[in-house]
C-alpha cells in the first residue's frame, strides 16, 4: 500500500473514531501511529474522559478481536495471561487463554494493580507471546495493548514500573475537551433514548496488514537518523534526569517517525516527524532525579528543552 492510499484509509479510520470520541484530532492520531507501528499505547488521563470508549472505538473501526481487562488489586497474573486447568474428563491440565488473547487489549487502569500482576505483561508486550509452566502460546497477530491509567497522584493507583513503561511506544493524554466538545457530550444526553454512539468497521485483515507494512517502505535519510538519536541521547546528558531514554526507545522512535510520516502520504521522513512524535514516544520513558521533581519539573519539560537545543538538520532539496 503507498503512502497516499495508506493516508486516505487512516483518514477514513480517525473519521469514524472522531466520531464517537470527543477529543482532538491530533490526539487519535497519535494512538494510530503506534499501532502502524506495532506498538502499545498508554493513555493517562483522568477518570471520565474517554479512554476506554476510544481503545474500543479503535478495535471497532479496524475490525479486530477486542478485550477488557480491569485492573484491580487483587487481579493475579493468570486472570491476565491465562492459566492451566484439570480437565476431568481427560485427566490432564489443559491451557485456558486469558483476555490478553485479543488483537487489542484494554488494560483498564492498569496502575491499579499491583507491580507482579502488571509485569505479567511484558512478555506478551516485546515477544508477542506468553509462557505458563514452561510452555509459550503465541498470541493472535496483530497484538496491540491500549492501557489507561489515571494520575499515579490519585489513590489507589501504583507506578508502573520502569521495565513496562519501556514497552509503551505512545503516551498520550485525551485531555478535557473544549467547550464545543462538552457541549456536544450535552447534546447526545439530551435523550436518553438516543443511541450511544457507534464506529463502523473501516477496515478488513488485508488492508490493515498494508497499512502497517507500509512505514517499513518510508526513506529516513542519513541526517534525520542522526537527528532522531541526537534527540534522545540529550535527555541523557540532562542533569536533571537519572535515567534517559533507552536503546529500545531509540528504536521505538524511529519507528514511530516512519508511520507519522506515511499517515502524512510521505515516502521519506522529516525533522517535523521527529519533533511531532518525541514527546509522545520519549518523555514516559525518562526518569527524573528526586531533586527534579521535587522542583516540579515533568519529563515533557526536559523534551520540549531538548528539541529546542539539538540544531534541525537541513534536508537536501
Amino acid at each position: 500500500m503507498n503512502p497516499e492510499a495508506v493516508r486516505a484509509r487512516s483518514g477514513e479510520i480517525l473519521d469514524q473514531i472522531a466520531g464517537a470520541v470527543v477529543t482532538e484530532r491530533a490526539t487519535l492520531e497519535t494512538i494510530l501511529v503506534g499501532i502502524l507501528s506495532d506498538g502499545h499505547v498508554l493513555l493517562e488521563d483522568v477518570p471520565g474522559t474517554g479512554k476506554t470508549l476510544t481503545a474500543r472505538s479503535f478495535a471497532d473501526a479496524l475490525g479486530v478481536s477486542f478485550s477488557r481487562v480491569q485492573f484491580t488489586p487483587d487481579l493475579l497474573p493468570s486472570d491476565v495471561i491465562g492459566s492451566n486447568v484439570f480437565d476431568e474428563s481427560t485427566r490432564t491440565f489443559e491451557f485456558q487463554p486469558g483476555p490478553v488473547f485479543a488483537n487489542v487489549m484494554l488494560a483498564d487502569e492498569i496502575n491499579r494493580a499491583p507491580p507482579k500482576t502488571q509485569s505479567a505483561l511484558l512478555e506478551a508486550m516485546e515477544e508477542g507471546q506468553v509462557t505458563v509452566d514452561g510452555e509459550s502460546h503465541p498470541l493472535p497477530d496483530p497484538f496491540v495493548v491500549i492501557a489507561t491509567q489515571n494520575p499515579v497522584e490519585m489513590d489507589g493507583t501504583f507506578e508502573l514500573p520502569v521495565a513496562q513503561r519501556d514497552r509503551f511506544m505512545i503516551r498520550t493524554s485525551l485531555g478535557y475537551p473544549d467547550r464545543s466538545g462538552e457541549l456536544e457530550l450535552i447534546d447526545r444526553r439530551a435523550s436518553r433514548r438516543s443511541a450511544s454512539p457507534s464506529v463502523e468497521r473501516v477496515c478488513d485483515p488485508e488492508t490493515l496488514d498494508g497499512l502497517r507494512e507500509a512505514p517499513e517502505s518510508v526513506r529516513v535519510e542519513g541526517t534525520v537518523r542522526e537527528y532522531l538519536v541526537d534527540v534522545a541521547r540529550a535527555t541523557r546528558g540532562d542533569e536533571r534526569v537519572r535515567t534517559g531514554v533507552s536503546p529500545r526507545g531509540v528504536q521505538k522512535f524511529f519507528e514511530a517517525v516512519r508511520a507519522h510520516a506515511v499517515l502524512r502520504g510521505r515516502e521519506y521522513a522529516t525533522p517535523d516527524d521527529v519533533k511531532a512524535t518525541a514527546l509522545a514516544v520519549l518523555s514516559h520513558r525518562i526518569v527524573l532525579t528526586p531533586d527534579a521533581r521535587v522542583d516540579g519539573v515533568g519529563p515533557e519539560a526536559v523534551v520540549a528543552e531538548v528539541l529546542e537545543e539539538v540544531p534541525v538538520p537541513q534536508l537536501n532539496a
